[in-house]
């Protein structure tokens, strides 16, 4: 499952999303530190289809995960070569220009 959480403000909505299993770790690699915090990432629980749905609704996106990754790119909002991996932990932002 993925582990989503929006936030509202004004017009925009930010989605943060991660692998439900990585909720709450930290990686860190070089100067890159990925911080997978429950209080930013921990909400709801969705289905990769309902998460799709959500995705097409974001303004911004924070995404952090193989699983979550793909239904990103599988969509078309992430090029494979915008993401970067840290200790091997695929993460990906988007920011839709309206």
């Amino acid at each position: 499952m993925i582990s989503i959480k929006l936030y509202k403000r004004g017009t925009d909505l930010l989605l943060a999303a991660c692998d439900e299993k990585l909720l709450g770790k930290k990686f860190t690699e070089g100067k890159y530190h990925l911080d997978v915090s429950k209080k930013f990432y921990d909400g709801e629980r969705a289905a990769k289809e309902e998460f799709k749905k959500l995705l097409e609704e974001a303004t911004i996106a924070n995404l952090v995960g193989s699983e979550t990754i793909k239904c990103a790119i599988d969509i078309g909002l992430i090029d494979p070569d915008c993401v970067i991996k840290i200790k091997g932990v695929p993460h990906a932002q988007m920011v839709r220009m309206l």
